[in-house]
């Protein structure tokens, strides 16, 4: 890339001196705060596994490019906020985004749109499988000891679609063509584990059961003795889910829709949260738990209805579970399943600052690779902040009436959950950052990067206000050899 230096422009309006713009010869980048999200890559062995699961039918001899390059081109670029392959254009000669890709800042410059277009391309069927089997053996990996317990969150995004791209379908109730991809998340950690590119007219949870059913072998298989608890909302509260959760013995609890057989055993116990509103002036809730058998089923199954009520009007929910405590604390049982909406969070994440929704290749398989793209991005971001964080602790904390010891801050509810995690926030931003918020505390820092035959050197500005978040990561980083195997 040529360096222009003889260009110059000038503003007058800065008062008695005139400001003066001109090119640098020095190399600068905008995105140095990707280089400690690199080490901790290096550290867990995230990308290299992940274009290992590639099959490469090229010739090293006649590639210019190999495809580790390119997979970290393109997940550090969604990490950055450049999700389209066209951004890279411009990145392909950056100096960091050429360290990052195991390239001298003044060697070749990396991959083209074109480049890369043909590498999303000309990935394989058994490509993607490979990755399936890559997310799965990441998510055991990340685990120091094995757990007894993991909690697993299934929900379907819509990907609205603006092309002719394969097997995009219009769907009545998001009225829009579309892909329908699903996930399942863990919630003891936050990664993504299993992910399925559909097409866009298809039921939420189409797939589903057999996606889980492989998760499970696939667990098991490591840890025969974990317990695992799904949970879903109601478009996955399917007969072929339950099915598939009693015969792998796992727990679930599913959001189930209301029909007039379940309107007509909880009204007694919404009139009366009604009228304790009324009598109150306060929101009041509801549970009551009873046994329910549809036409279609083989069995009955224990069904949780919560009453609700407040300024807003009366509101009736219906979940179905088979959790062991759920007909002694109903309740719990329902929290816990509302605590879902966490996961929702990590879609959220992963639709509105990695960009999910750029499938516009024309291939179904290669937009189904992007996903992998997108999903690996935000697993290496979640599983570097969840190492990184830093929660406070907060003075004075509730205490357990029983023995009036502390309650654990997993166990703060109301009130007490709001504040802390409010303070949470403010004092541990990375930890419990989105990705747009990494981006702007850490990822966006302009730098000067300069090669010498001893080193290469990376300036930031002294003056830069976040520059204590970047030296509190790297310190953690540099001190810590081995954050987890992967």
């Amino acid at each position: 890339m040529s360096i222009q230096t003889a260009w110059q422009a000038t503003f007058d309006f800065g008062g008695e001196l005139p400001i003066t713009v001109e090119p640098s010869q020095a190399q600068l980048t905008s995105d140095a705060g990707l280089l400690p999200l690199r080490q901790f890559d290096e550290q867990i062995g995230l990308t290299r596994q992940f274009a290992q699961a590639l099959d490469d039918p090229r010739s090293p001899r006649f590639c210019d490019h190999t495809f580790l390059e390119m997979v970290r081109s393109r997940i550090y670029g969604i990490l950055a906020d450049y999700e389209d392959q066209n951004d890279h254009d411009s990145l392909r000669y950056d100096p960091v985004f050429k360290l990052i890709a195991d390239r001298s800042p003044d060697g070749n410059p990396l991959a083209s749109q074109p480049t890369l277009s043909r590498f999303e391309n000309a990935v394989t069927i058994a490509s993607l499988k490979r990755l399936r089997d890559l997310f799965i053996d990441q998510f055991i990996a990340s685990f120091a000891t094995p757990p007894k317990h993991l909690t697993f969150d299934i929900d379907a995004v819509d990907d609205p679609a603006h092309g002719e791209q394969q097997l995009v379908l219009f769907h009545g109730y998001f009225d829009q063509y579309q892909y329908f991809p699903v996930f399942i998340t863990c919630a003891d950690n936050d990664q993504t584990v299993v992910l399925s590119l559909r097409p866009g007219a298809v039921h939420a949870a189409l797939g589903a059961d057999d996606d889980l059913e492989y998760l499970v072998h696939r667990l098991r298989q490591v840890w025969p003795g974990v317990r695992i608890h799904v949970r879903g909302d109601a478009g996955y509260g399917m007969p072929w889910m339950y099915a598939v959760c009693e015969r792998l013995n796992i727990d679930y609890t599913f959001g189930l829709a209301s029909n007039n057989v379940l309107k007509n055993g909880s009204e007694s116990l919404l009139e009366q949260a009604v009228a304790n509103c009324a009598a109150s002036g306060q929101s009041q809730r509801l549970f009551a738990g009873f046994w329910y058998q549809a036409g279609t089923w083989p069995a009955q199954r224990w069904v949780i209805v919560k009453a609700e009520a407040n300024v807003q009007g009366p509101n009736r929910r219906f979940i179905i579970t088979n959790r062991p405590g759920a007909p002694i604390m109903p309740e719990a049982t329902y929290d816990d399943y509302a605590a879902r909406g966490e996961s929702e969070n990590r879609n959220k994440e992963l639709k509105c600052d990695l960009k999910i929704d750029r499938t516009s290749d024309h291939r179904f398989v290669a937009n189904f690779f992007r996903l992998y793209l997108h999903a690996a991005a935000n697993n290496l971001l979640v599983r570097l902040r969840r190492a990184f964080a830093s929660p406070p602790a907060l003075l004075p904390t509730p205490l357990n009436a029983v023995d009036n010891e502390p309650v654990p801050t997993e166990a703060f509810a109301g009130t007490d959950r709001r504040r802390y995690f409010n303070r949470r926030r403010q004092a541990d931003p990375l930890g419990e950052g989105h990705p747009c918020t990494w981006r702007s505390l850490l990822i966006k820092v302009a730098a000067e990067v300069t090669v010498s035959s001893r080193r290469i050197l990376v300036r930031l500005s002294a003056s830069w206000p976040h520059l204590d978040w970047y030296q509190r990561l790297t310190k953690f980083l540099t001190s810590t050899p081995q954050v987890s195997s992967a």
